[in-house]
């Protein structure tokens, strides 16, 4: 099993998956996607996610995606690692999109399991393998049954492992029995998929985490992760208990994107909390219990 303790991964320690900033009449605003990214990597994010699940990957158009990986490529490439969600419930599709981000010269490759057709795990395996072979960039495999309505099973993921493009988990299962048996038998480096469980996973001996709430408290989650890493589990803990309002806020009284959004605005890094359907803005009642929650964490807005 590889040392995750020896040297920062090649995709990095915190990733933000980024949301998709849009105008107010809809499209895709690139530029504030870029300045998003910038204050990201300055704030202490080592890696993006690039359209993925909260990014609004399923209701943007090839171009845009390919738009969103250029833009964030040019601002921040170099200082950060670009991971591209390109995957969908379409192999070929997701073939396609990953070759064109692949030219975009991205680091990474995001690919989730294939929703919705809920394949059997030899079709999950190959759905993976054929993605992986399209193009020289690494994975991450993105394990999200809440999603996608079915796992990645641990006996998949190890034999997954042996495709040498094939190189971390994003695991949003939070089955902490079946990470172990895998990091135990890979060197496939595992990320938290979920903000609130980032102590946990660590201290299980994953690298980092992708996540949301990254957003809005990146340089708090740096520490955190830093802590982790310093072997300083006091502070960690402290900080993971001063950022729990701060996560209720952002992933659980709406969708992570729409609450990311309103949150950002409210910070005044975005100009507006545009989605598009089918998710919309939070209503009135849903303002006031994240605003609640966030004062909570001294997170107060007028």
């Amino acid at each position: 099993m590889a040392d995750t303790s020896a040297n920062i991964p090649a995709f990095g320690t915190l990733l933000t998956a980024m949301v998709t900033p849009f105008t107010v009449d809809g499209k895709v605003d690139y530029q504030q996607a870029a300045e998003l990214a910038v204050k990201l990597v300055d704030d202490g994010c080592d890696g993006l996610v690039v359209t993925g699940t909260t990014g609004e990957t399923s209701t943007l158009t090839d171009d845009e995606n390919v738009g969103m990986f250029r833009a964030v490529k040019e601002a921040v490439g170099g200082r950060a690692a670009i991971i591209a969600g390109t995957g969908t419930n379409d192999t070929a599709h997701s073939v396609h999109l990953s070759r064109l981000a692949a030219d975009v010269g991205v680091d990474g490759l995001l690919i989730v399991t294939p929703y919705y057709n809920k394949p059997s795990q030899a079709g999950v395996r190959a759905h993976f393998e054929a993605i992986a072979s399209s193009t020289d960039v690494p994975v991450m495999l993105y394990d999200i049954p809440g999603r996608s309505s079915i796992q990645i099973a641990p006996e998949t993921m190890i034999r997954l492992a042996a495709h040498p493009n094939i190189v971390a988990v994003k695991d949003a299962k939070a089955d902490f029995a079946a990470a172990t048996r895998v990091m135990a038998e890979t060197d496939l480096l595992f990320y938290s998929g979920d903000d609130g469980l980032t102590l946990q996973w660590m201290a299980l001996g994953a690298v980092g985490l992708v996540g949301v709430t990254t957003h809005v408290a990146t340089r708090r989650f740096r520490e955190l992760i830093d802590a982790v890493n310093a072997n300083d589990f006091g502070t960690a803990r402290k900080i993971n208990f001063e950022l729990e309002p701060v996560i209720r806020a952002t992933m659980t009284r709406v969708q992570g994107a729409v609450a990311a959004k309103q949150i950002l605005k409210w910070q005044g890094v975005l100009p507006n909390s545009v989605v598009r359907l089918p998710l919309v803005e939070p209503d009135e009642t849903e303002i006031v219990t994240i605003r609640e929650d966030l004062a909570e964490a001294g997170m107060v807005f007028s």
